[in-house]
């Protein structure tokens, strides 16, 4: 059975992934180990301490003597693409050499599921403030990514985000501009609550819908081998091929 252990910050949407687990059965392993907090707060400084190196470190520790694992997720989008594109590859890179396993992390993730669907022009649709998710759209345009348009909901914390139910992320979705041509919604945050959703979310959008919890579970498959068709999680995970 595939074991992908995640480094999650704080406390937010983290029963997305043991849900998953449970609806997947013996599939799947998703052990976490949430990594320390300094300030819960999207804002550049407060995200650059969360994705530092040692809190990361010492969650990776955890993970890989507690759990074994056979890949290793950041699953954080703010507390990777705040550093950059550079940034956010040394970030992984540091974080492989404790871990011992293949390791990524949700920003890396969000490119690789868009070139996975020849996607090159989407639309944001970000629960971030304006700064934090114009460093998403700068990190994306650096992956060959265009973003069309970007909707910033201004949710300083995580805590915040977590408590968005359905209808919430729904309105946060149904409201991405598609008029420039984008082929699908992106909704960058590992803080909000998708998973169970995603199927409901696309119908509505009429194009696939790629959430941050999403792409790091498929990430986390694909760092292993071929990723599966796994029903209800869209069109990331709908054919083998795409894996």
């Amino acid at each position: 059975m595939p074991t992908i252990g995640l480094l999650y910050p704080g406390h937010s949407a983290e029963d997305d992934y043991p849900l998953l687990e449970a609806r997947l059965g013996s599939g799947l392993r998703l052990p976490l180990v949430h990594t320390t907090v300094g300030e819960d707060a999207h804002r550049v400084d407060a995200l650059l301490d969360l994705g530092g190196r040692e809190r990361l470190a010492e969650g990776a520790r955890t993970l890989t003597e507690e759990h074994s694992p056979d890949a290793v997720m950041w699953a954080c989008t703010s507390g990777s693409f705040v550093f950059g594109w550079e940034g956010a590859h040394q970030q992984v890179a540091e974080l492989e050499e404790v871990t011992g396993v293949p390791t990524s992390s949700t920003s890396l993730s969000f490119v690789a599921a868009c070139q996975a669907l020849d996607l090159t022009r989407v639309s944001v649709a970000a629960s971030y403030p304006q700064e934090v998710a114009e460093s998403f759209v700068s990190f994306l345009g650096h992956g060959g990514v265009e973003v069309t348009a970007m909707g910033s909901h201004g949710i300083v914390t995580a805590a915040e985000v977590g408590l968005l139910g359905q209808h919430d992320v729904e309105t946060i979705v149904r409201g991405a501009d598609l008029t420039g041509g984008a082929q699908a919604v992106l909704v960058p945050d590992t803080a909000m609550h998708t998973l169970q959703w995603i199927e409901s979310l696309e119908q509505m959008a009429g194009v696939p819908v790629l959430t941050a919890n999403q792409v790091t579970v498929w990430q986390g498959l694909r760092l292993l081998s071929e990723v599966p068709v796994i029903d209800s999680l869209g069109t990331l995970f709908s054919t083998r091929s795409r894996g």
